[in-house]
């Protein structure tokens, strides 16, 4: 490694801020998060101003294409990360009439390589570590999504090496994906909580680099690169609402991020409004938002949903997310399991999008949303899809058990007795 300090080898980045305190840090003071706030006061990347503004081209688009505004550019194999599909309007027309908004898009990020928008946060740690820090082995503590996405990076960048933590209870589709790319995983018979934990205190005994959400800064860095395609393909015409399914608060906070930058740099006019969905059973945001707590009073809550993306006890980027909300006038909203399950076959018929219990959460939250007048059915409205249905095909199987396909003989008898009974001309 270059024997400069980050200071001075990533010079288009100004320094390091607490969200909590406002204090700020150079790249070299600090690693991780604000030594006043503790684990709470999670640190912003901040950038000169008089960055390029770039345009989306066809065909090309990855989640690069903001240089002046990333702290890392990617290593080879790594280019390929991003550049996801965005749905709409005019594809989602009949579903936004559906639901009454006046325009609906969707930002289909299970399309990134391991299958979740977790891929851009790991894309870009990675990224970090191997080029600006000179470091080899990255762990994370994750439900799934995340150790999938380093697991994946890790497999692509020669000389890197994942470590994960995550809990015995993962669904099987991420756990393989772990395995299969070729991560060290712990699977931790406890909650994420407890995984992050222990993966903090692993990281500290054996020199890792953490990755893990709400700790390592770079994180964001990498979640608001979706915020910037958004920016990209709607030719900087963004919409009014920004639907974010929330667990530990990263996304949204990513988001956030990103679109803070953008309008920073004068290339925004405004932000929109955010929205963040939380599964009833792991509520701590909407509770803290209800009840007006600061991130630093926010205390354990209980974390039971079939959605295991977004579950999470005390979310650790809570006051990125609490900040997300606040500052763009949204809102936060709790779905019950029923209603994340239901939107799995809703969200995929009326738009062909299979999406995870976590990401179908944005989908369930839009009638409820309106309903409160969170919502208004003149704007335009984008949903952020986190991640693929392949990635819990238990739990899709479960939101259509009514539906399993029939057996029937191999004759056409038999499917004639069927086709009498289906909707089709």
């Amino acid at each position: 490694m270059d024997s400069a300090g980050l200071s001075e080898r990533l010079p288009h980045i100004t320094g390091l801020q607490c969200v909590i305190c406002g204090a700020m840090y150079s790249l070299d003071e600090v690693m991780y998060t604000c030594p006043t706030c503790g684990p709470v006061g999670t640190l912003d990347v901040l950038y000169r101003g008089g960055a390029h503004r770039h345009e989306a081209e066809a065909g090309l688009l990855t989640m690069w294409q903001q240089p002046d505004i990333l702290p890392a550019v990617p290593p080879a194999g790594l280019q390929k990360f991003g550049g996801t599909t965005l749905l709409g309007p005019e594809s989602l027309t009949k579903l936004a009439a559906e639901i009454g908004v006046a325009e609906l898009y969707i930002k289909h990020d299970g399309l990134n390589i391991t299958g979740s928008l977790k891929d851009r946060a790991s894309a870009m740690v990675v990224a970090h570590a191997v080029q600006n820090l000179g470091r080899q082995v990255i762990a994370t503590a994750s439900t799934g999504n995340a150790a999938a996405a380093l697991a994946g990076v890790c497999a692509s960048t020669p000389g890197s090496h994942a470590v994960i933590f995550a809990p015995a209870t993962a669904p099987e589709g991420k756990i393989a994906q772990m395995v299969v790319f070729g991560a060290n995983v712990i699977l931790v018979n406890a909650d994420y909580d407890t995984a992050f934990d222990l993966c903090g205190a692993a990281c500290d005994e054996f020199g890792w680099y953490n990755r893990s959400t709400g700790i390592n800064p770079f994180t964001s860095e990498g979640k608001k690169t979706v915020a910037l395609e958004i920016a990209m393909q709607l030719r900087y015409h963004l919409p009014d609402v920004i639907v974010v399914s929330v667990g530990d608060g990263s996304i949204i906070g990513g988001v956030h991020k990103g679109l803070v930058d953008m309008q920073r740099q004068g290339w925004l006019d405004k932000i929109p409004h955010l929205i963040g969905v939380q599964a009833a059973g792991s509520d701590a945001l909407v509770y803290a938002w209800e009840n007006q707590l600061s991130a630093a009073e926010m205390q354990d809550r209980p974390a039971n949903t079939i959605a295991d993306s977004i579950s999470s006890r005390l979310p650790r980027d809570r006051a990125k997310a609490l900040r997300a909300v606040r500052q763009t006038n949204g809102a936060f909203i709790r779905v019950t399991d029923e209603e994340i399950l239901a939107a799995i076959p809703a969200l995929a018929r009326g738009s062909g999008v299979f999406a995870e219990p976590a990401a179908a959460a944005t989908f369930a939250a839009l009638k409820p949303a309106l309903a409160a007048g969170m919502i208004h059915p003149h704007k335009r409205v984008l949903l952020l899809v986190t991640g693929t249905g392949l990635k819990d095909v238990r739990s899709a199987m479960q939101s259509v058990n009514s539906e399993k396909p029939p057996v029937v003989e191999p004759s056409l008898d038999a499917v004639h007795s069927q086709v009498k009974h289906w909707q089709i001309a």
